[in-house]
C-alpha cells in the first residue's frame, strides 16, 4: 500500500482529496471538527518535508454555487486546527486557481472551494480531472468519506499521476482497520450489529459471516428475527418481508459454525417517547401494544461476556433507541464492555453513523481503538465492494 511514507514532498506540490464535508450552524460556524482534525497528520507530514498543500474537498449538496456551502466558512477553523496560515481561492479550477497553485511556497497551504459547485465533479468528468491534475506534483487521497464514490476528485483525478499518487494516513488507517476486521485480526472475530432494518445490513452480513466468529444482532433489526421464529414483538418494528432472509442468515451462520446472538430480554414502552411506561419483556413474549425500544439487562449481560471473549470486534449500529435516554442502557453498556475489551487487548472498531454518533455522545472515542470516519464507505468496504478512491491508488 503506498502511502506519503513513500514519498518526499521536498519542493513538490501536494493534491489533497480531503474530506472537510463538516456540519455548519445557523451562524455558519464548524460544529464539529473531527473530519479536519483526522486530517491533519497527513498535512503537517508533507508540510515537514518542505512540500505545499492544495487541498480539496466538497460540502454540503449544493445545486451549483451556494453561499452556504462555501468553504470560506471554514478556512479560520482549518488554520486554528492546522496551525498553519491557510490561503483561499474561491473556485476549484481554471486560470486563477491555477495561478494560485503555483505561486504556493513550500509549508503553505491553499484550500479551493467547494468542489459540488462544478455538476461535473459528480459525474466524474475526465476533463474536470484533468484541470484538477494541473494544480500539484503528487495526488494524495485522504478522504476515506467519499472513497466509495467515482467523483472526478476521488477517482478520476489519479490517473493523472500514474506514479505519483498515495493515501494519506487517515485513508491508509481506514484501509488497515477493516482489513484488520474481515482478514486479519486475531481470533475470535465479533460483529456487533444494530440499527432498525435488517434490509440495510443484509448484504455486511452475508460477507461477514465467512470471516466472524459471533455475530451480535440488536437494535429493531431484533424483531424481523424473533417474529420469523415464531415470537411475539408487540407492536416492535418489524420487516415482515425479510422474515425468511432472517431465518436464512440463521441457517447460514448455524453451518458456517457462527455464533448469532439475538436479546433475549428487551426494555418495552408503551409509546415511542423518553417519558413512556417501560416494562422488562421476554423478547419473545412482548404484549400487543408494548415495543422494544432497548436490550433488555439479562441480553445486557450475555453480550458483554461474548465482548470480553473476542479478541477483534467490529460495532455497526445501536442498541437501542440511544437517543432517548430511557433507552440509551443498552448501547452504552455495550461500549462500557467494548472499551474494556480494548484495554484488554483486543482491536474494536466502530463504524456506521448511529454507532459513531453513539460513541461521541457517550465519550467513547478514545476508549475504542478506531473510530472510522466514513459511513457509506464503510459499509460499502463491510459489504466486500472494492471502493474507487481506493482502487485508483492500488491501479
Amino acid at each position: 500500500m503506498k502511502t506519503i511514507d513513500n514519498f518526499d514532498f521536498n519542493n513538490k506540490r501536494a493534491l489533497i482529496r480531503v474530506d472537510f464535508n463538516v456540519p455548519l450552524n445557523n451562524n455558519l460556524e464548524v460544529t464539529d471538527t473531527t473530519r479536519i482534525v483526522a486530517a491533519k497528520p497527513t498535512i503537517i507530514k508533507i508540510l515537514e518535508d518542505g512540500g505545499s498543500c492544495v487541498l480539496m474537498t466538497h460540502l454540503g449538496r449544493p445545486k451549483g454555487p451556494e453561499d452556504k456551502f462555501s468553504l470560506k466558512h471554514i478556512v479560520d477553523t482549518v488554520q486554528d486546527i492546522i496551525g498553519v496560515n491557510v490561503k483561499f481561492v474561491n473556485d476549484c479550477v481554471g486560470s486563477e486557481v491555477e495561478a494560485a497553485a503555483n505561486d504556493l511556497k513550500s509549508g503553505e497551504i491553499l484550500l479551493l472551494e467547494n468542489l459540488r459547485f462544478h455538476p461535473e465533479e459528480k459525474a466524474g468528468d475526465p476533463g474536470f480531472a484533468e484541470a484538477l491534475s494541473k494544480l500539484g506534483d503528487i495526488y494524495v487521497n485522504d478522504a476515506f468519506g467519499t472513497a466509495h464514490r467515482a467523483h472526478a476528485s476521488t477517482a478520476v483525478v489519479a490517473d493523472h499521476f500514474p506514479e505519483n499518487k498515495c493515501f494519506g494516513y487517515l485513508l491508509a488507517q481506514e484501509i488497515v482497520s477493516i482489513k484488520k476486521v474481515l482478514e486479519t485480526g486475531e481470533k475470535p472475530v465479533l460483529a456487533v450489529l444494530g440499527g432498525a432494518k435488517v434490509s440495510s445490513k443484509i448484504t455486511i452480513i452475508e460477507n461477514i459471516l465467512d470471516k466472524v466468529d459471533h455475530l451480535i444482532i440488536g437494535g429493531g433489526m431484533t424483531f424481523t428475527f424473533i417474529k420469523a421464529q415464531g415470537g411475539s414483538i408487540g407492536d416492535s418494528i418489524c420487516e415482515d418481508d425479510k422474515m425468511d432472509l432472517a431465518l436464512d442468515i440463521l441457517k447460514q451462520a448455524k453451518q458456517k459454525g457462527v455464533q448469532v446472538h439475538l436479546p433475549t430480554d428487551v426494555i418495552a414502552a408503551d409509546a415511542f417517547d423518553n417519558n413512556a411506561n417501560t416494562q422488562v419483556c421476554d423478547v419473545t413474549a412482548i404484549p400487543d401494544g408494548w415495543q422494544g425500544l432497548d436490550a433488555g439487562p439479562n441480553s445486557v449481560k450475555r453480550f458483554g461476556e461474548v465482548v470480553n471473549e473476542s479478541k477483534t470486534i467490529l460495532w455497526n449500529g445501536p442498541l437501542g433507541v440511544f437517543e432517548m435516554e430511557s433507552f440509551a442502557k443498552g448501547t452504552i453498556a455495550l461500549g462500557d464492555a467494548i472499551a474494556e475489551a480494548t484495554a484488554n487487548g483486543a482491536f474494536s472498531l466502530v463504524g456506521g453513523g448511529d454507532s459513531v454518533a453513539a460513541v461521541k455522545q457517550f465519550g467513547f472515542e478514545k476508549a475504542v481503538s478506531y473510530v472510522s470516519t466514513g459511513g457509506g464507505a464503510m459499509l460499502e468496504s463491510l459489504e466486500g465492494k472494492v471502493l474507487p478512491g481506493i482502487a485508483a491508488i492500488n491501479k
